[in-house]
């Protein structure tokens, strides 16, 4: 695992204890959002070496099944080689393998104007509950968001970290926001574009925004999960590299893993 991975692993691991919901199950750290039931909001990293047992397995699904959460895991496969075969024992399945990407101050590139686009920090209630929609349809979600996703990305404007909402036509078009940096890292996530104002550029232009305002507050590498190969070649037109790939595994509903079971 490349160095730079392996801190981007350190990074997801040490923002996950810092969640103020946060538990822990055995070597495992799980992050919660109580307030916020999307999927990709709710996940387990592993202690790094961890070496879980089938006991290990069957207690963090019954810790996600008490919080009403999908038990689910990211992670780096190199940080624990142990955990993948665990849990593909125990029934989990691979959603996907994930490339990551990673970007420095001298790497960023200046994305294509687009005429009328305004990007900036949401302020008032109705650009917070607007850029949430934008996010809870972009992601995949139905009717109105939860709450956490609007506290997600209050936290992230009003805290150590950046919120953007993009706004072209007068109508919300599209959202995203880094975390807090830790030893010099953040990660930009939560990115989404509206469906009307999709291959226009919106993408580029906010990632490209909020990127250059997170190395404006100190951070000297950003970095993301794209959602797909056209999503990668995106940032990858303003500047980011594949640094690795991850692992994002679950366990689908009414498949439960056995305790004492044999793991290899």
């Amino acid at each position: 695992m490349t160095s730079m991975a392996t801190a981007v692993q350190d990074y997801a691991r040490a923002l996950a204890l810092l969640s103020p919901d946060h538990y822990r199950v055995g070597p495992f750290t799980v992050r919660h959002n109580p307030g916020w039931e999307l999927k990709y909001a709710n996940y387990a990293i592993p202690d790094r070496g961890a070496e879980p047992t089938a006991d290990d397995v069957a207690a963090l699904v019954d810790a996600f099944g008490k919080h009403e959460r999908l038990p689910r895991l990211e992670f780096l496969p190199a940080w624990a080689p142990a955990v993948e075969p665990a849990l593909l024992a125990a029934g989990f399945t691979v959603e996907n393998r994930a490339p990551l990407l990673a970007c420095g101050p001298e790497d960023l590139r200046a994305p294509k104007p687009v005429d009328g686009l305004r990007v900036g920090t949401p302020v008032t209630e109705a650009e917070f509950t607007g850029a949430a929609r934008v996010q809870h349809q972009g992601f995949g979600g139905e009717g109105e968001p939860d709450p956490g996703a609007t506290d997600w990305l209050r936290a992230a404007a009003t805290g150590d970290g950046v919120a953007a909402l993009a706004v072209l036509d007068g109508a919300p078009a599209g959202v995203g926001g880094c975390s807090a940096a830790i030893d010099g890292l953040s990660e930009l996530a939560g990115l989404a574009v509206a469906a009307p104002f999709r291959r226009r550029g919106v993408g580029a232009a906010l990632s490209a925004w909020l990127t250059e305002r997170a190395f404006a507050q100190g951070c000297r590498t950003v970095w993301l999960e794209p959602g797909d190969a056209d999503v990668e070649r995106v940032y990858a037109s303003i500047g980011y590299r594949r640094i690795g790939e991850k692992v994002n595994i679950s366990l689908e509903p009414g498949r439960q893993p056995e305790p004492g079971a044999e793991t290899v």
